[in-house]
């Protein structure tokens, strides 16, 4: 995959402040006095589904209607993000969106997909098998199938970044937690197209380390494991032209546990009284694993989303 260009960023950005306006970046004094460095936080949980995947829903979606005007509609699979963001695209459009999730997916993100107006079905155990049933789906309904990670998808996502590094072009490092690779390929995109020397590390799950092992590895490395918090996070099988992005682009990826995970979560309440979902809080669980090394600079972390279930964040708090 080529990465976007400045340009084509840029133009992005147009499709995308159409339907929402930036969202903001802060520097928060108390996490940066607990990291020990200047902590800024790029707020995605602000956009209009919770969430930074709604930017990429945007543009793809309009230029495929662009493209296949005729389309009846179209089918993906998601852990909630990826299809909130394609079902508010969808519906701004007036094209029908059949959302695959796996059995046991968050309630309150099923909800809000269905909120959207989509064809809410389950299947399968995990995204992975909910995401082999969408070819299916689109043959028998001759609808389009969205994969997770598309150029278009990265296109739009990589208006976050953008915004990001405008904002604070003088970062050291940002931390971008790696689902299936739209958001840290973005990320990768957005910083080269200004030419910043920001170094940009992945975060994963322990119990979803695909793409720490394909990192490790150099090459796209499937794992058995999937089954975490951080939903967002749970990948089983990387794509391998994402792989190859963050190998050539990203500085090193770092691994966090469940606990690291919802201590984060709940830090980021206590600290900046924000809701942050797994994956949105995976990047501050790996700046305070990493804090004496990061101490006195200046950190981006990318908060990618607060969607998190009121009984999921109940027992989290409940752990402190």
């Amino acid at each position: 995959m080529k990465l976007p260009s400045l340009a084509e960023i840029e133009a992005a950005s147009e499709t995308v402040y159409s339907a929402m306006p930036p969202t903001p970046q802060y520097a928060w004094r108390l996490l940066s006095q607990r990291a020990g460095c200047t902590v800024w936080v790029k707020h995605e949980n602000h956009s209009p589904v919770g969430a930074f995947k709604v930017r990429g829903g945007l543009v793809y979606m309009k230029e495929l209607a662009e493209r296949h005007p005729d389309v009846p509609g179209v089918v993906t699979a998601t852990r909630g993000n990826h299809g909130q963001s394609i079902g508010f695209a969808a519906r701004q459009l007036g094209l029908k969106a059949i959302i695959l999730v796996p059995h046991g997916n968050s309630t309150e993100k099923n909800a809000a997909m269905e909120a959207q107006g989509v064809d809410l079905q389950v299947h399968g155990s995990d995204f992975q098998e909910a995401r082999e049933h969408c070819q299916e789906l689109s043959e028998a309904h001759g609808y389009h199938m969205i994969e997770p990670f598309l150029e278009g998808l990265v296109r739009g996502v990589a208006t976050y970044p953008m915004e990001f590094f405008k904002a604070v072009p003088d970062l050291d490092s940002v931390y971008v937690p790696i689902g299936q690779g739209s958001g840290i390929c973005a990320t990768v995109a957005a910083r080269d197209a200004l030419g910043l020397k920001t170094k940009i590390v992945g975060v994963v799950a322990e119990d979803a380390p695909a793409y720490k092992l394909s990192f490790d590895a150099g090459r796209a490395i499937s794992s058995n494991q999937s089954q975490t918090i951080a939903d967002g996070m749970a990948c089983r099988v990387p794509d391998p032209e994402a792989v190859e992005i963050i190998c050539r682009g990203v500085e090193r990826v770092v691994t966090v546990s469940e606990e690291e995970i919802r201590a984060a979560m709940r830090i980021y309440y206590s600290d900046t009284h924000n809701l942050a979902e797994g994956a949105g809080a995976a990047p501050l669980a790996a700046l305070l694993k990493e804090k004496e090394a990061m101490a006195g600079r200046n950190i981006g972390l990318m908060l990618t989303g607060g969607n998190v279930d009121a009984a999921v964040f109940r027992e989290v708090l409940v752990e402190a």
